[in-house]
C-alpha cells in the first residue's frame, strides 16, 4: 500500500509544557533544582538518528523507513496503551534485524533498512504487538514513549489527551506489575486458573511458521482458548484468537466458495499429467487399494473416489468443504451407481456402492461420519497448490493422516519435493520490448521485471529459458513429517549449464516446481511420479517464477581480475549462485510468503551478497 499523504503537522510542541498558575509560588517551591529545561532528543525506530521532537522524527520515518505512525495509529484507532506497544513492538523487532510488519529475518541492519516497506493490510498486522510485554520500554529512558501523543496531525478536531503523570510512573514500572505473569514459555492464566492456555511467544509474531489453525474453538494442538478479559491488563491473548479464528472462517468460506467454479474443476480433470499420476498410482495398484478403507480429503467432483471404488476399496469416505462441490460429488457417485449412505445400505446388496461423501473439513467430520480413528487404509489427496505449498491444504492432510489412518497406512502421494533453478532474458518479457516494430522500447520492459522483483508470477517457462542446473531445494516425506515441517528455509547452489555459445549469461531470478511421488513404499506393483517441471509436459500448475531485483552476470571466469569489479557483474561473472528460501504459511490465511537471497561466488571463492526480497503469493 502506498503511503498515506501526511498534511503539514502543527508547529513543533516541547515535549512537556508545564502550566504557570503562580510564577511567584513556583520559585518558591522547588526551583532551585531545576538546571533549565532540557532539550529531549527522540530516537528513530529503524536508525541511529536522533531528532528534537517527535514531529520530526516520525516524518523521518515515514519518508525514509516506510511507517507511518500516524497513519497506522489511526486506521487501527489505537489508543495510547496500543501505540506504546506499537513503538516497543517496532524497537524489538529491528534489535533482531527484523521486519517490523512482515516478520523477516534479514541478515544484517543494512540489509534491514533495504527491505523495508509499506504496510499492505493495516488490519493485518494489528495483533503483532497485543501482548503485554510490550508496555515494558525496550530502551531506557525512551523520550518518545511520553510524547508521542502531543504531535498529532493538523486539522484533527479530536483534542489530546494529557498524559497522566501516574500513567507515566506506572508504564515505567511496567515490567514489575507483568514480571509474574510470564515465564519462559510465555504462560497465560486467565479467570483464576479456571481456564489455561499456553502458547509461545513466537505465535503472536509474523512469523507463521507458529502459527496455529482454530477449529471449533480449539487450536490445532487442542488448547481450549478464553475469551475472559482482566480490567487491569487489558484484552489478553483470546482476543487475538477470536480475532483470527473469525478471518480464518471467512478466508476458508471464500476458498472454499472459489471451487464452486466448475472452470476450476474442469481445468483439473483436463490436466493430463494430474490425472495420469493419479491414475495409475490408483488403478495400477490393486494390492494396495483392493477391499482398502479409503479417505479422499478435498474430493472436489469425487473423481479419485471413484477411482479408488473402480480399484477395488470397501469403503470411500469423500471429504469436501465446498457445500456446492459435496452435493456435486454424491450426484456423480449416484450417476455411477457408487454412492452409500446410511438408508441405502444392503438394499440391494451390491458392494460397488461405496462411496459416502461428507460434507466439511477433514478437521471438523467427528460428529458427523462414522469412523473409528486410525481405521483408513489409505489416505488420499490432490492438496498441492501453486509452489506445491500454497492454499495450505498440507497441514490438513497431516491431520487427517495423524487422526484416521492406520499405523502404517499408505498415504498418496507420499513424498514431494521443490526444486529450483536459475533462468536467463528469454524467460522475462525483455526481449519482446527490445524491438517492437523496429523501435527500442526496452524502458518499459525494465520497468515490467522491476514491477516482477515485488510478487511472485505463476506462468509456463520454457526450460531453454534456464541458464542453471536445477536444484533440490526441499524434501518432504509425508509419511513421516510433522506438520510444522512445512515451513521451512533451506540453501541451494546454482551452477552455470555448460553452453557451448557463450561464456557467460545473465541469470534473472529463480524458478520454482514440484514433484509428488507415489512410491515403492506403497505403490509396490506401479509406482508414479507428478511433475511440474519445464522439462515435462505443462501442467495447471505452471511454474512460480521469483525475479531478481537485478541481474546476477554468470560464467565460468579465471581467477584474477584487473581491478575491483563487483562479483556478478558482466566484466566479473560468478561461478555459482548460493540461494536461500525460506517459504512458510502466511498470516493471510492459505496464503505462503516467500524470502529469497541470492549470493554470487566468484572464481576466487569471494562472495556478494544481495538484500533479501519478500514474495507474497495469495
Amino acid at each position: 500500500m502506498a503511503s498515506i499523504d501526511k498534511q503539514k503537522r502543527e508547529e513543533e510542541k516541547e515535549p512537556y509544557r508545564v502550566e504557570e498558575e503562580d510564577e511567584d509560588s513556583e520559585e518558591e517551591e522547588g526551583w532551585d533544582d531545576w538546571e533549565g529545561e532540557r532539550e529531549l532528543e527522540f530516537a528513530c525506530l529503524f536508525c541511529d538518528s536522533q531528532y528534537s521532537s517527535c514531529s520530526s522524527l516520525f516524518d523521518h520515518c515515514a519518508s525514509l523507513h516506510h511507517f507511518d505512525f500516524h497513519a497506522i495509529r489511526a486506521s487501527l484507532k489505537l489508543d495510547f496503551y496500543a501505540s506504546f506497544k506499537l513503538i516497543n513492538f517496532v524497537r524489538s523487532q529491528v534489535s533482531e534485524n527484523k521486519c517490523w510488519s512482515c516478520g523477516l529475518t534479514c541478515l544484517c541492519k543494512r540489509d534491514l533498512q533495504n527491505h523495508l516497506h509499506d504496510v499492505i493490510d493495516f488490519n493485518e498486522i494489528k495483533t503483532l504487538w497485543n501482548d503485554d510485554r510490550y508496555l515494558i520500554p525496550f530502551l531506557q529512558d525512551d523520550s518518545l514513549l511520553y510524547s508521542f501523543g502531543e504531535c498529532d496531525e493538523e486539522g484533527e478536531d479530536e483534542q489530546i489527551t494529557p498524559i497522566d503523570e501516574d500513567l507515566i510512573k506506572d508504564l515505567m514500572n511496567i515490567d514489575e506489575r507483568i514480571s509474574d505473569d510470564h515465564d519462559s514459555t510465555e504462560k497465560f492464566l486467565v479467570d483464576d486458573g479456571k481456564c489455561d492456555a499456553s502458547f509461545s511467544i513466537d505465535h503472536l509474531n509474523r512469523d507463521s511458521s507458529s502459527k496455529r489453525e482454530l477449529i471449533n474453538g480449539k487450536d490445532s494442538v487442542g488448547h481450549a482458548l478464553c475469551s475472559d478479559k482482566d480490567p487491569k491488563k487489558g484484552p489478553l491473548i483470546a482476543n487475538s484468537q477470536n480475532h483470527i479464528a473469525k478471518h480464518i472462517k471467512m478466508v476458508n468460506e471464500s476458498y472454499f466458495g472459489s471451487y464452486s467454479s466448475f472452470g476450476i474443476h474442469r481445468e483439473m480433470l483436463s490436466d493430463k499429467v494430474r490425472m495420469d499420476a493419479y491414475g495409475q498410482a490408483i488403478l495400477k495398484n490393486p494390492s494396495l487399494l483392493n477391499g482398502a478403507v479409503v479417505m479422499d480429503v478435498g474430493c472436489g467432483t469425487g473423481i479419485l473416489s471413484l477411482f479408488s471404488a473402480q480399484a477395488g476399496a470397501s469403503r470411500v469416505i469423500a471429504v469436501e468443504a465446498s457445500a456446492k462441490m459435496a452435493a456435486v460429488a454424491s450426484q456423480v457417485a449416484k450417476d455411477n451407481g457408487l454412492w452409500w449412505n446410511k438408508t441405502q445400505s444392503g438394499i440391494d446388496g451390491l458392494p460397488k456402492r461405496v462411496i459416502e461423501v461428507v460434507h466439511g473439513m477433514v478437521e471438523e467430520i467427528d460428529k458427523t461420519v462414522e469412523l473409528q480413528p486410525h481405521s483408513v487404509d489409505v489416505l488420499l489427496s490432490e492438496w498441492m497448490g501453486y509452489c506445491l505449498l500454497y492454499e495450505s491444504m498440507l497441514g490438513s492432510v497431516l491431520y487427517a493422516r495423524d487422526r484416521w489412518l492406520k499405523p502404517g497406512g499408505a498415504i498418496l502421494p507420499d513424498t514431494a519435493t521443490i526444486f529450483v533453478a536459475g533462468f536467463g532474458k528469454g524467460a522475462t518479457s525483455l526481449p519482446f520490448w527490445d524491438n517492437v516494430c523496429g523501435f527500442d522500447m526496452s524502458c518499459i520492459g525494465k520497468e515490467l521485471v522491476m514491477d516482477a522483483a515485488q510478487i511472485p508470477i505463476v506462468d509456463v517457462l520454457d526450460s531453454q529459458d534456464l541458464v542453471t542446473s536445477s536444484a533440490i531445494l526441499q524434501s518432504f516425506d509425508l509419511a513421516t513429517m510433522k506438520p510444522n515441517e512445512v515451513d521451512f528455509t533451506a540453501t541451494t547452489t546454482l551452477e552455470l549449464k555448460p553452453s557451448a555459445s557463450a561464456t557467460w549469461c545473465w541469470c534473472y531470478g529463480a524458478v520454482l516446481w514440484f514433484e509428488t511421488g507415489f512410491t515403492r513404499r506403497f505403490c509396490r506393483e506401479t509406482p508414479a511420479v507428478l511433475s511440474t517441471s519445464p522439462y515435462t509436459p505443462r501442467t495447471h500448475w505452471s511454474q512460480t517464477i521469483l525475479t531478481f531485483r537485478e541481474p546476477i552476470a554468470m560464467g565460468f571466469g579465471k581467477e584474477q581480475r584487473g581491478k575491483l569489479e563487483a562479483i556478478g557483474t558482466e566484466v566479473y561473472p560468478a561461478v555459482n549462485i548460493d540461494l536461500r528460501i525460506s517459504i512458510v504459511r502466511s498470516t493471510e490465511h492459505r496464503s505462503i510468503d516467500i524470502s529469497l537471497e541470492a549470493t554470487g561466488v566468484s572464481p576466487d571463492g569471494l562472495k556478494r551478497g544481495w538484500p533479501a526480497q519478500l514474495f507474497n503469493l495469495q
